[in-house]
């Protein structure tokens, strides 16, 4: 058990009020960080947004793509379908096509995406975020160059 002297009592006292008023004074609610709850309705809800990160440099250096990326006012979720439409706060996910490739793919986990073998040179990878019907609602595009990693002086 701790003992504290008596004339330590107060000066404790005083030391845990200043650090309760000041975390309470620079701390933000759970809304403030993570939007509203989803437990209940959002009546009208503010519009989808995707923000794409530029690749992980230290990765792109040797030739891994690693896109980071969020979304505001959506969930990624692998609920796909018309019903899902109707669904509050709004979900979706996202495709993604590398290239301009008539073809993409669609990922619902929400986590980075991760590229490896593409060649040398320029590249660029489109992601379009949609609704659980294919539809898309944002798109953002990111440019980069995979460096020749094969190359004398790059210890291969």
């Amino acid at each position: 058990m701790l003992k504290l002297h008596r004339s330590s009592v107060p000066l404790l006292s005083l030391v845990l009020a200043a650090g309760l008023l000041s975390a309470g004074a620079h701390a933000q609610s759970a809304r403030e960080i993570r939007g509203a709850a989803p437990v209940v309705a959002i009546d009208n809800e503010a519009p989808a947004r995707l923000i794409v990160d530029p690749p992980l440099p230290a990765s792109l250096a040797l030739g891994r793509v690693f896109i980071q990326y969020r979304t505001e006012n959506l969930h990624i979720v692998p609920v796909f379908g018309k019903g899902a439409l109707d669904v509050s706060p709004r979900i979706g996910h996202i495709h993604v096509s590398v290239d301009d490739a008539p073809w993409h793919w669609a990922d619902a986990s929400g986590e980075p995406l991760i590229l490896v073998g593409l060649p040398p040179g320029p590249h660029k990878v489109m992601i379009d975020l949609a609704d659980p019907t294919h539809k898309v609602i944002a798109s953002e595009t990111v440019k980069f160059v995979v460096p020749d990693t094969q190359t004398p002086g790059h210890g291969h």
